[in-house]
Parts: C-alpha cells; sequence; structure tokens
C-alpha cells in the first residue's frame, strides 16, 4: 500500500528529552537509596510512562531541545504533502512542555496523542491507532518512527510497518522486534517519498 500517514514517537525521536527524565530519575531514586546511573534508567525505562514525576517535568521545560535534524526533517515532510501525527507515552502536558522547549510547537501544531487523552500506552496499539483514525489512514497506509522497544511493539500490534531510529547504538533490538533500522532523521524523507510513489514495502525494501 501507498503511504499516506507517518506517525512519529515523541522523546528520542523529535524531542531530546529521555536523558534529562534518566538523569533526574536517577537522583531521585538515589535519594531513595537506589545507587544506579542515567544510563542504566535509560535502559531499563525507556518508552514506559514515567512521565508523572514533577522534577522531570521541570526540567523539561528549559532544558528540552530538538532531536538533531528534526526540524528540518519535519518541513521536508510537510514539502512531500504527507500527513503526519505523533504518539507519545507522555502526558499531554508533558508533551506540550517538551515541544514548547524544542521550538516545535508551531511545527507540531494540535496533531499528537497522548495516553492521556484516554488511550492504553504502548506497548498496546491504542496510540497508534487512534493516530491512523485521526488521519484518515488504514493501519497498513501507516509508517511509525520509533526509538524504543515498547514502541515498536505497539506499531507492530497496531499492523504498522516502522522505522527503529538508532543514532546511538546498533539497532539490533529493535530490529528484531519487527523495525527496519534508520540512523539519521536525514534518511527519512526519501524514504517517505518513496513510499508515496512506490508503496510501504517497497520503500523499506529499497533502503540503501
Amino acid at each position: 500500500m501507498r503511504l499516506r500517514l507517518v506517525v512519529f514517537d515523541c522523546d528520542g525521536v523529535l524531542v531530546d528529552s529521555e536523558h534529562i527524565a534518566a538523569r533526574v530519575t536517577a537522583e531521585c531514586l538515589a535519594e531513595l537509596g537506589w545507587d544506579i546511573t542515567p544510563r542504566d534508567c535509560m535502559a531499563l525505562f525507556t518508552g514506559m510512562t514515567m512521565e508523572t514525576a514533577r522534577p522531570p517535568a521541570e526540567a523539561h521545560r528549559t532544558e528540552t531541545t530538538p532531536i538533531p535534524g528534526a526540524p528540518d526533517m519535519l518541513r521536508a515532510v510537510n514539502a512531500l504533502g504527507l500527513p503526519w501525527r505523533v504518539a507519545s507515552n507522555s502526558r499531554r502536558p508533558s508533551m506540550e512542555v517538551k515541544f514548547l522547549s524544542a521550538g516545535l510547537t508551531e511545527l507540531v501544531g494540535d496533531r499528537f496523542h497522548s495516553v492521556t487523552d484516554g488511550h492504553r500506552g504502548k506497548p498496546e496499539p491504542d496510540l497508534y491507532l487512534a493516530a491512523a483514525a485521526a488521519g484518515g489512514a488504514n493501519p497498513g497506509e501507516c509508517l511509525v518512527v520509533e526509538d524504543s522497544l515498547t514502541g515498536v511493539l505497539a506499531a507492530r500490534a497496531a499492523g504498522m510497518a516502522c522505522l527503529g531510529f538508532a543514532p546511538h547504538d546498533d539497532g539490533a533490538v529493535l530490529c528484531e522486534a519487527g523495525a527496519y533500522l534508520v540512523r539519521d532523521l536525514a534518511e527519512l524523507p526519501p524514504i517517505f517519498a518513496t513510499a508515496v510513489r512506490h508503496g510501504v514495502a517497497h520503500a523499506l525494501e529499497a533502503r540503501p
């Protein structure tokens, strides 16, 4: 099927916020007697619903930045005339704060979906199915961009093809779950363009 909708995860794909949450979570756990590093927190908790604590929220308000290349990539997707949405386990107020801090509010607008909208969080497929419904696309006409195992599992459960964004490791965990590896956001617009013209499956198989 030809691509009609792209759905992006938020944290780790569009906004660089996970390291902030990991650092603050490690600090909070250290106060409770758990000696854990931010790196360990990233490995244990990435993709889970852990956005209710106030300290990470306050840090996100001032420290969140866009993932390198994210604004240009989103503008390129807009230039293709391709609809896109964002689906995240983050709470809606947290997402709004992150987009504002990262300078993405105008680009994203109101096209995002959160667990606070009444959807079950990933790895359940609800968020991605809600995004597809809002975008008027069938699951087979969607392509998801994810950076966590939880998110890849949600995309696959929704019947959607998934690109696994892994800029810092080999992405083996994402690929084993059924994602197709990408290392840089600049890779995405050409893949999307091919998927619009020739279909999602062809675009994924034709990747270098």
